[in-house]
């Protein structure tokens, strides 16, 4: 402690000030826990070892003998005294001594994060689940989709719900080609739709190559509809004519593959029926619908209708055409024609079905085609030699429409 001379006002530094009001002693550095809990790596040395207690009524040793025997442990408390006066001024703490550091426990691997991908992951419970059961029938080319109920979804709206539908679509393709939805159900979290969506013209093909796309989204009235959830479900997984149930964690958008082989574009597909009459002494043709037909206009749609001609048509008299179908690429017909031909004159005739987009005050688009008979191949061919062997049957096969016909006038 600084000397004062006398009415002179104390003052005290702050080392002083806190060796008066912490302890009554010269300020020593703050101990480290592990100063208190020594540890030794390989046992406790000879000289550390457990020392055997004194009789309380035996004499204390003479002051000579024990300044001449010092113990280890009283060099070691000096050494601290003359450290804690070299740095106790200063608020400073020594370093480590040289002597070799207690051994530390091994540190604790890392905790694995749960994987984000996973179902039991923070998306699937923030997103939701949709039950749902797929059906392909192969005898009549349809898919059916029966969208059951959706479980959990992700709040959309400012009242903490949402307004929910499910839109499908089969990828690769064009999505407004085969889009297909659901109702919207209004203010919940957990709808029940129970309602069944069907693809006509589905193929084996397509069943190998095709994925179906089911999104969830919330529908807003002033503003674009938002997207909740999707999953993806490839056909191949499917067994005809077996019902599969799923019920799915629906994950985040991911990225449509816009690199997809151009081979592979089609112009839609068409279902054609034919028949011979004996009655009617006639070929029926029956135009019932197309599927996933290309769009025209910019609306993302077409307004469709078919046209067909029984060739080589010398009068010009063998044009037929539907009606037509307003903003739709999913069209269905139901119309029939007839062509009055003897039934041995049909091995020299070509059927050809042609489909258009219809356009106000101007030149309307061809969409696609398809040509039957003896020049014909594949399905096209075998469709017209079984309506020739089967006088008065009904057959329907579904066909691919083809951008260019041999010898069709690409006009309307």
């Amino acid at each position: 402690m600084t000397l004062r001379r006398r009415g002179e006002k104390a003052t005290i530094s702050i080392q002083e000030h806190m060796a008066i009001d912490v302890c009554p002693g010269p300020i020593r550095p703050i101990k480290q826990i592990s100063d208190y809990f020594p540890r030794f790596p390989r046992g406790l040395p000879p000289a550390a070892g457990p020392r055997a207690a004194a009789p309380r009524d035996a004499p204390a040793p003479p002051a000579a003998a024990s300044a001449g025997r010092r113990s280890p442990s009283d060099g070691a408390r000096d050494d601290d005294e003359d450290v804690d006066q070299l740095f106790g001024a200063y608020g400073a703490s020594p370093g480590p001594s040289p002597g070799p550091s207690p051994a530390r426990p091994p540190a604790k691997p890392p905790e694995e994060e749960p994987d984000a991908d996973g179902y039991e992951s923070d998306d699937c419970t923030a997103l939701g689940t949709l039950d749902f059961s797929l059906l392909y029938d192969q005898e009549n080319n349809a898919l059916h989709c029966t969208i059951s109920k959706a479980k959990g979804l992700k709040p959309m709206d400012h009242n903490g719900l949402a307004d929910p539908y499910v839109k499908l679509h089969l990828l690769p393709g064009a999505s407004k080609a085969n889009k297909l939805r659901t109702k919207t159900l209004r203010n919940t979290l957990n709808p029940t739709w129970n309602e069944t969506l069907t693809y006509y013209g589905i193929t084996d093909e397509d069943m190998i190559r095709k994925t179906l796309r089911i999104s969830v989204c919330d529908e807003d009235k002033f503003r674009h509809n938002e997207f909740i959830g999707e999953t993806r479900v490839p056909l191949k997984k499917l067994k005809p004519n077996h019902t599969k149930t799923f019920s799915i964690c629906l994950e985040k958008q991911l990225p449509v593959d816009k690199t997809e082989d151009k081979s592979l574009e089609e112009r839609g597909r068409i279902l054609i029926s034919l028949k011979y009459s004996s009655q009617k002494q006639g070929l029926l043709v029956g135009i019932v619908r197309c599927a996933h037909l290309a769009a025209m206009d910019a609306n993302g749609y077409s307004d469709p209708y078919v046209k067909t001609y029984l060739k080589p048509d010398v009068d010009k008299k063998s044009k037929h055409k539907t009606a037509v179908k307003k903003k739709t690429l999913n069209p269905e017909f139901n119309e029939e024609f007839c062509y009055e031909i003897k039934h041995g004159d049909l091995a020299k005739k070509t059927l050809e079905v042609t489909v258009w987009d219809y356009d106000i005050g101007k030149s309307n688009d061809f969409i696609g085609g398809v040509v039957l008979g003896i020049n014909a191949k594949g399905e096209r061919l075998k469709h017209w030699f079984d309506c020739l062997k089967n006088k008065d049957k009904r057959i329907e096969r579904w066909h691919t429409l083809t951008n260019e016909l041999p010898g069709a006038v690409l006009s309307d």
